[in-house]
């Protein structure tokens, strides 16, 4: 198979045996600078688009995608389902009330919050449904007006109150009665009824689930607070929310879930574009030593650069010569990189490798997600990079004057 003649050159240059040695060497140290380089920049992005992807999946999982108020109350929250089912892409809506409360049990006690729900209309909006490892939603409803009210846990709040299915828990909520000593909190006794996992550590150990009707009496409410929804593309949810008061009407305030959690994804982008351009200047560094290494192989091979000059090579084809070594060390040392960083964040990914705690970082270990854009945008930076490293070496090459340099030889 016929090779160009300058890239036949620029391999022979590279895979140097004997006394230029040295040179090969040069080479691959800067061959595993780009690999290093591209390595942990694939690494680097993959666990900050897997931390921002699961933190994203799992909030949407223990949110709706949309929540809906009404300045005047929402007094029949069925008329405002049917009323919302109608916007377009609404897939499911449902009602909600939040209140804080104190709930205490034989081992310990906590601060929660108690959110109130139709345990009919909430899966349509949260993963609530699929979340629940013992009990079930519809042990919310009482079988009979005597029955005790029941509550759900989550199952980090549930194991630190070392309470289980049937246990009794005491809420004990701001909203009390009126006296001639002031407020009295209103103390009132529950039934567990099941444990949840969302997979979000600020739900599982700090949230329980009431019936609408639970809810009114403990934090003595008349109406459902706001109104969930659940879109068929998360995507759309600012759109979605800016179209329901033009809709329904100015009573209407509409927040998407970006805009809810805006500062936590915009701190995780940044994250992300602050490590890769760190972690890059490892790719830069690599660069250097290709620069370095050209220079040094133009210094050792100038007598040859001098015979290939009287022989009839061109300043075009000796420029090429060391362009094309200077690319070949970047496309090895890239693909190498790229590829174990691929390799190992699939690795990391697959068997969770790398444990977090979950109490700081909302999930129990590090995920590692490649974007094939990131992927592709590291490997075509890096071989430009690698390019541009290659011009100024190159320049010199061809310049070398062929009397000048076999003057003393």
């Amino acid at each position: 198979m016929d090779v160009p003649f300058e890239l036949h050159i620029a391999l022979r240059y590279l895979l140097a045996k004997r006394k230029q040695a040295f040179i090969s060497v040069i080479s691959l140290i800067s061959t595993l600078g780009v690999s290093v380089g591209v390595m942990a920049v694939i690494i680097a992005l993959a666990v900050m688009t897997g931390l921002q992807q699961e933190l994203r999946d799992r909030i949407l999982g223990s949110n709706a995608h949309v929540y809906v108020f009404k300045t005047n109350g929402i007094a029949d929250y069925h008329v405002e389902v049917d009323k919302l089912l109608k916007v377009p892409h609404v897939v499911g809506a449902a009602p909600a009330i939040n209140g804080k409360a104190l709930i205490s049990a034989a081992r310990s006690e906590q601060f929660i919050t108690v959110k109130g729900i139709d345990p009919v209309l909430e899966p349509t909006v949260t993963d609530i449904g699929r979340a629940m490892q013992q009990g079930s939603l519809d042990a919310l409803r009482a079988p009979n007006p005597d029955a005790p009210d029941a509550i759900l846990l989550g199952k980090d709040l549930a194991a630190q109150l070392g309470v289980g299915i049937g246990d009794s828990v005491t809420l004990l909520t701001p909203q009390g009665t009126l006296s001639p000593m002031g407020m009295i909190p209103r103390t009132r006794r529950l039934r567990m009824a099941g444990i949840f996992s969302l997979g979000l550590y600020e739900f599982d150990s700090s949230y329980g689930f009431a019936s609408l009707d639970t809810a009114k009496r403990l934090l003595s409410r008349d109406s459902v607070d706001y109104m969930e929804l659940r879109l068929d593309d998360i995507f759309r949810a600012p759109e979605v929310a800016a179209s329901i008061a033009p809709q329904l009407g100015s009573a209407y305030i509409a927040n998407d879930w970006s805009d809810m959690n805006k500062p936590l994804f915009a701190a995780l982008t940044l994250e992300k574009i602050a490590v890769s351009l760190a972690i890059g200047l490892i790719v830069m560094v690599a660069a250097l030593n290709i620069v370095a290494s050209l220079i040094l192989l133009v210094m050792e091979k100038s007598r040859d650069i001098a015979i290939l000059k009287t022989m009839g090579a061109t300043s075009r084809s000796v420029t090429l010569i060391f362009i094309m070594q200077g690319l070949i060390i970047g496309v090895v040392g890239t693909t190498v990189g790229a590829t174990a960083g691929y390799a190992l964040s699939f690795v990391f990914d697959r068997y969770r490798l790398i444990r977090v705690p979950i109490d700081v970082y909302q999930v129990p270990y590090l995920p590692f997600t490649v974007l094939a854009t990131d992927f592709l945008l590291v490997v075509v930076v890096a071989v430009l990079i690698c390019f541009v490293a290659t011009i100024y070496p190159s320049r010199q090459a061809a310049r070398l004057d062929p009397a000048q340099a076999l003057r003393y030889e």
